[in-house]
């Protein structure tokens, strides 16, 4: 896996962020028809969680195949690779959660799925006119951004790698807190994870899971040079 994914400047069109999928592929791609997305030149960055509680989770492999479309691993991803890797899962809370259509699989495709999983980067970084956005599934651990890179790519003990790679996937603390600290030594951080009624900002740390994949939700396009929601519906 690359932990950290670069991405240059894009020339030809617009980068955008998505928030949280959860295997509404069929729904997305209605919202970004309608949102005028050129798939010829723009690209889409997701947070994560492309899978589970939607219908189509099994489409996740044939949009990260697309080339104009990046994801951050998710809690959900991670979930099922641990699943298919047999390390410890509550099955309970798996299937609660949206997991009945990744253990209902043939543990051949689980192998498949969880392989590609496994290649997704916990960080993705795209360069803007502006300067560096930064997006990670859940939150980011650190004041300083390039402090995440030392603990992701050069950490002192493995017990810190997991701390920080668990933070980056499942943390809530900056949303239940309110947080409005700044990261430092990045331009804007965006993340998903937790389903709110509408955008919000946090210091410079953007939180755009606004349910698309709920019935009463709705996705939230971020545009990354503007860092304005230019679609939300």
């Amino acid at each position: 896996m690359n932990i950290i994914q670069r991405h240059g400047r894009n020339i030809k069109g617009r980068d955008f962020a998505i928030g949280d999928i959860h295997g509404c592929f069929s729904r997305l791609q209605t919202f970004l028809d309608g949102a005028g997305f050129d798939a010829y030149a723009d690209r889409l960055f997701s947070v994560g969680d492309l899978v589970d509680r939607g219908t189509e989770s099994a489409l996740a492999l044939d949009w990260l195949a697309k080339p104009w479309f990046h994801a951050v691993r998710g809690n959900h991803e991670d979930t099922a690779i641990r699943y298919a890797c047999a390390s410890p899962v509550s099955i309970a809370m798996y299937s609660a959660n949206g997991g009945d259509w990744f253990m209902d699989m043939a543990p051949s495709e689980q192998q498949r799925f969880a392989a590609i999983f496994q290649q997704l980067p916990l960080v993705i970084e795209i360069e803007t006119s502006q300067g560096t956005v930064g997006i990670v599934h859940a939150d980011c651990p650190v004041t300083d951004w390039q402090q995440l890179h030392v603990l992701l790519e050069n950490p002192i003990t493995e017990a810190l790698l997991t701390s920080t790679q668990e933070t980056c996937l499942w943390s809530r603390r900056r949303i239940i807190n309110m947080d409005r600290s700044s990261i430092d030594g990045i331009r804007a951080v965006v993340v998903g994870h937790t389903p709110l009624e509408q955008p919000t900002i946090l210091g410079n740390v953007y939180h755009i899971d606004t349910g698309g994949w709920l019935d009463e939700g709705r996705f939230t396009l971020l545009n990354l040079e503007t860092l304005s929601v230019d679609a939300f519906a």
